[in-house]
């Protein structure tokens, strides 16, 4: 999921009352909320490295383990240092904070999941790839649920609301802008975001932790809810491509943005990928999206692109890769696709290109276009 989502939740999480087990509960909550995206420094390092190296060590299991006892020992410390020397206010217990860390980190996987990118959940140990499939990685709905507790709790001042006014404007900005969702989507946005308003605005109801609670309850059963409907439409679509003569050999049901009642399917039968929109609320529920296709025959050419050094990051976070060769005048051209984020693209996350010379030697470092 995005930083905004991770963080609003690691701000409801501080409203159920949470934040009442050390001073710097909120405080705590918010950075191990987001700790686990330490690894976005890899971007600075290319994009092969990074596809690498991106939702793995630092979202893995031993990650889970040190992410919170070393974020806990890093506020204790700052918190001593910033306690006035001699001063009678006692350092915050170390337990609370630990807690309230483990707390936060354990939420950052959970959301990471729920989406298509997926997560190395049990890395060092393992690079398998899990995926939830279940919620867009940018969710308005998780962002409106989740958003609705800190903004309640922390707008009664002028300062506050000019910067929750400024992160809706922004968020707002990103939902309402074109190419993202249907007008529907955006209506119900302005709804729901006109809602938190007027009870920010009225300063009722006033925040409990109960409210805070449900929120974030609420947020748990939409997310198990776009899961399994995910599933659901997997199988929908699997069926109704046997029924046209395409035996299916794997689907993934992705969400569409922003349409909790529609999934984008990628299938594959094989030697081609099929695109199928399942659109429940649609008076043509089930549809092909797009036309199907080739995935590419893995031969001597693409295995040998595929071994290239700069293209190793690139190939452990394949999921539904295709490929094609292209011949020119000083040897081929391999194109390597990631049918997730790169169906119709040429350049950008999902596509990668490989130089190879007639001996299939890698010609050059890797280009993207």
């Amino acid at each position: 999921m995005d930083p905004i989502a991770h963080t609003l939740v690691g701000a409801s999480l501080a409203q159920t009352g949470l934040k009442r087990l050390s001073r710097f509960g909120t405080l705590t909550l918010l950075l191990a909320a987001n700790a686990p995206d330490i690894d976005v420094f890899t971007m600075f390092l290319g994009r092969d490295f990074s596809l690498g190296a991106r939702r793995g060590w630092t979202h893995g299991v031993l990650a889970l383990a040190v992410l919170p006892v070393a974020l806990a020992g890093l506020v204790w410390l700052l918190a001593r240092m910033r306690a006035p020397h001699g001063g009678a206010e006692a350092p915050p217990a170390f337990v609370p904070l630990l807690g309230l860390s483990a707390i936060g980190v354990l939420t950052h996987p959970l959301l990471d999941w729920l989406n298509t990118y997926g997560i190395r959940l049990l890395m060092p140990f393992d690079e398998r790839w899990f995926y939830g499939d279940g919620l867009f990685i940018v969710d308005p709905w998780v962002w409106l649920l989740a958003a609705t507790p800190a903004v309640l709790a922390s707008s009664a001042r002028w300062p506050s609301r000019l910067a929750w006014i400024l992160g809706g404007a922004i968020a707002t900005w990103i939902v309402v802008g074109p190419g993202l969702a249907a007008w529907s989507t955006r209506a119900a946005w302005l709804v729901g975001l006109g809602g938190i308003s007027v009870l920010a605005w009225s300063r009722r109801p006033r925040v409990r932790h109960r409210f805070a609670v449900a929120c974030l309850a609420a947020v748990a059963l939409y997310a198990a809810a776009m899961v399994m409907g995910s599933r659901v439409a997997a199988g929908q679509a699997e069926r109704w491509l046997a029924s046209r003569g395409v035996e299916v050999v794997t689907a993934m049901a992705g969400p569409v943005a922003g349409n909790p009642f529609a999934r984008e399917i990628i299938a594959s039968s094989g030697d081609r990928y099929h695109f199928v929109l399942i659109d429940w609320l649609s008076d043509r529920p089930i549809r092909l999206s797009d036309d199907s296709v080739p995935i590419g025959e893995v031969d001597a050419i693409v295995r040998a692109a595929l071994v290239a050094p700069d293209i190793q990051g690139t190939r452990r976070w394949l999921r539904l890769p295709s490929y094609t060769v292209e011949r020119d005048a000083d040897g081929y051209r391999v194109t390597v696709r990631d049918m997730r984020f790169a169906r119709r693209a040429v350049a950008g996350l999902g596509v990668v290109e490989i130089l190879l010379t007639n001996d299939l030697r890698p010609r050059d470092a890797t280009e993207s276009r």
